[in-house]
């Protein structure tokens, strides 16, 4: 297991280095882009020992796009244990942030509105049109 020294130098890294898909998916995500719903790179999460691609904190959403060296049995084992802090997970593979970014926009609006508010009393911002 890491320690979260580690987890945070390597967030660090993955942030000062985001793969391409990754940095196109950060331009539709930033500044509150999709719908006003604000978004965190490479966010650690301690109690699953794990490190999310894009994370929203204020639906417990994680979005993870996955190239070709994902591991299926080692993602599902970390969704496992994202799924059982009450976080919802979503994947997008390289081609598709890269080839069909429109589309992957609207999933993932589709997905943050059909979450409800981690904190009570909390207004969520009301839909936007995307750019």
């Amino acid at each position: 297991m890491a320690t979260e020294a580690e987890l945070l130098k390597r967030a660090h890294e993955m942030r000062c280095n985001p793969t391409e898909p990754e940095k196109r998916l950060w331009r539709s995500l930033s500044n509150g882009q999709l719908s006003g719903f604000k978004f965190r790179r490479q966010h650690v999460v301690f109690e699953a020992q794990a490190i999310v691609d894009f994370f929203c904190p204020s639906i417990g959403l994680c979005i993870e796009v996955d190239g070709d060296t994902h591991d299926d049995r080692s993602d599902a084992s970390r969704d496992s244990r994202l799924k059982a802090l009450g976080f919802t997970i979503i994947r997008f593979g390289n081609a598709d942030v890269v080839s069909n970014i429109d589309g992957v926009a609207w999933q993932l609006l589709d997905t943050a509105n059909s979450l409800p508010g981690r904190w009570p009393g909390r207004v969520t911002p009301p839909p936007q049109p995307l750019p």
